[in-house]
């Protein structure tokens, strides 16, 4: 992600955050990048207990050599097969890039490591090509495959008529989808792969990541879980925590209407939707809040009702009588239009103020 840039420490924190939460690998870098890179890679391949640690590797025997020393157990390699990124970011022609594959992922399977390898704008090349490109890899050792959708130019439409093409043209390996968000559209893409027979979604934390970012974990994994009842070993109450860990370590806030982590994801004020929750929380929400880890929040404010005001009232202990409530409704209107911010400590002003405690802020 532009901007940012993780230590060591920091880098194992999540890392250890990820395994405990039950990801199945972690790509913990890029081992030729840096010296501290390849420590960061080492340390999180040897503290990691449970997840398989994976560094991502450029078609060049020397990038295969830092990740091999990572101690990792799988190597990502990947090359650019559309056309415009061979001529103009490569400078090399197809036949080249078969030769570099076919050379490259024998030469890190000779290192008894598993392989994985990427036809990077994948979703922007030839078809008939890039199966021609995973057949080499493939037949030259890679235990699995990924797609990457590296300009997130995809539909699902067309996402799955992609996945379905190679499943029907492929030797039956493990099919990766790598998502990118830049139309918006990276977690249905990724759904819609998982499913037309994709087996393994990368995805990141908050869908941080570059430009506009990748598909979130937290979304792809809950609507795996929720809309197309598949498991995942993902534990799912472990989400929340996972994201503000991120965030806080990257320095980038969750944005609060971010779906299934976000502040909003689980916060009702409009007056019908906070009667219909507090009566059965499935009228406006399509999973728990606490299955995710988050937490569901009644939020005062200018489209609040009795029940909200009711419901807070009692939240602190207050005896939500007809005459108080009112008054709370008419200041709580009051103060959101000039945004103030109705918090516990807001709601105890106004109630001293209706007490007719004249150093309230809120008397009136």
């Amino acid at each position: 992600m532009p901007g940012v840039a993780l230590s060591v420490d920091e880098k194992m924190e999540i890392a250890l955050a990820l395994d405990e939460a039950g990801v199945d690998m972690i790509e913990a870098g890029f081992a030729a990048v840096s010296k501290e890179e390849l420590i960061a890679i080492r340390q999180i391949a040897k503290e990691v207990s449970r997840a398989e640690v994976v560094s991502l590797a450029r078609m060049v025997k020397s990038d295969v050599d830092a990740a091999v020393s990572a101690d990792v157990d799988m190597v990502h390699v990947f090359i650019a097969t559309s056309d415009v990124h061979l001529r103009y970011k490569l400078g090399i022609s197809r036949e080249e890039a078969l030769r570099r594959i076919a050379e490259v992922v024998e030469y890190a399977k000779s290192h008894g490591v598993k392989v994985l390898f990427s036809a990077e704008d994948a979703t922007r090349s030839d078809l008939s090509f890039l199966v021609e490109a995973y057949k080499t890899a493939v037949e030259a050792g890679a235990d699995e495959i990924n797609v990457p959708d590296t300009v997130g130019v995809m539909t699902p439409s067309r996402m799955a008529y992609l996945i379905r093409y190679l499943r029907e043209r492929l030797p039956p390996v493990p099919i990766h989808v790598h998502c990118h968000d830049d139309f918006g559209m990276a977690v249905a893409n990724t759904i819609t792969a998982v499913e037309n027979g994709a087996d393994v979604v990368q995805v990141v934390v908050n869908n941080f990541g570059e430009r506009a970012g990748n598909a979130a974990l937290e979304e792809v994994v809950a609507a795996l879980h929720f809309l197309l009842g598949m498991r995942t070993n993902v534990r799912l109450e472990k989400l929340y925590e996972l994201s503000q860990l991120v965030s806080k370590l990257f320095g980038v806030p969750v944005p609060p209407n971010k779906a299934v982590v976000g502040e909003n994801a689980f916060s009702h004020e409009a007056g019908i939707h906070v009667h219909g929750v507090l009566n059965n929380p499935f009228t406006y929400e399509p999973m728990r809040p606490e299955d995710v880890g988050n937490r569901r929040r009644i939020v005062l404010g200018k489209h609040s009702g009795r029940h909200a005001v009711e419901w807070a009232l009692k939240n602190i202990g207050v005896e939500p009588r007809e005459e108080l409530v009112s008054y709370v409704m008419e200041a709580v209107k009051s103060l959101a239009v000039k945004k103030v911010k109705i918090d516990e400590n807001v709601l105890r002003e106004i109630i001293r103020a209706y007490k007719g405690d004249l150093s309230s802020r809120y008397a009136v």
